[in-house]
């Protein structure tokens, strides 16, 4: 009985990827708007009423890409943080930006659907907000690092924005001073920015070498966090 129940076990995870890899597909073709579970099915033989077992409707099969797509690229910033460890934080911090920009350009679509345009009718679940917050807590974890050995250059905060400032630290890095929270999600705003200019054509005849672009900007943020360059 086991064994049965492997198999189909087995058979429902290739299965689910089968839908998910079409899915993707009709991404590449048509956009997240126009995601069909119909039309999923008619491409993989299946009569519709089976899908439905898998993904009751569209939003539940949008929420799996989403999640997918989150989790995909937080796992490559968590790879290029773990293959730079030991490296100055500055150095770290621009490997998981260059990481993050690597994934979105090899996977425009899957990154266009977690940071493009909000799909009309969509509501995110819960299930995506954990997923999302993988780059982010990267970045965290790398200026924790550095403010607990060797130290940041705590970027200044202004008056006017310092009850803003302790709000997010209490909700977001309660460890971490309010300037450096400030400082951390106006990077992770302005990274994401800086990879959406170029997957979304906004650099077209403006940046050429869009690789070193990135890479100055990135440590830039960095710095702008409070991550020193070596001396």
């Amino acid at each position: 009985m086991s064994t049965v129940r492997g198999a189909r076990a087995r058979a429902r995870i290739e299965i689910t990827a089968a839908i998910k890899d079409e899915a993707r597909t009709q991404l590449a073709a048509e956009g997240a708007a126009k995601l069909s579970l119909r039309a999923v099915a008619r491409e993989l033989g299946m009569v519709s009423s089976a899908l439905y077992r898998y993904f009751p409707s569209r939003d539940d099969l949008l929420t799996a890409l989403i999640v997918d797509a989150y989790d995909a690229v937080g796992a490559a910033a968590e790879q290029a943080a773990a293959d730079t460890a030991g490296r100055r934080p500055l150095d770290r911090w621009t490997a998981v930006c260059r990481a993050v920009r690597a994934w979105a350009v090899a996977h425009p679509h899957e990154y266009a659907l977690i940071y493009g345009s909000p799909v009309p009718g969509y509501t995110a679940p819960q299930d995506t907000i954990a997923p999302a917050a993988r780059v982010g807590l990267v970045l965290i974890d790398i200026t924790r690092r550095a403010h607990e050995t060797e130290g940041l250059a705590l970027p200044p905060l202004p008056d006017a924005l310092r009850p803003e400032a302790e709000r997010i630290a209490a909700d977001l890095v309660p460890d971490l001073p309010p300037p450096l929270a400030v400082a951390l999600v106006a990077a992770w705003s302005q990274l994401f920015g800086l990879v959406s200019f170029e997957i979304f054509g906004q650099f077209h005849r403006v940046v050429e070498d869009r690789d070193a672009f990135f890479t100055a900007a990135a440590r830039r943020l960095g710095q702008e966090v409070g991550l020193l360059p070596r001396a």
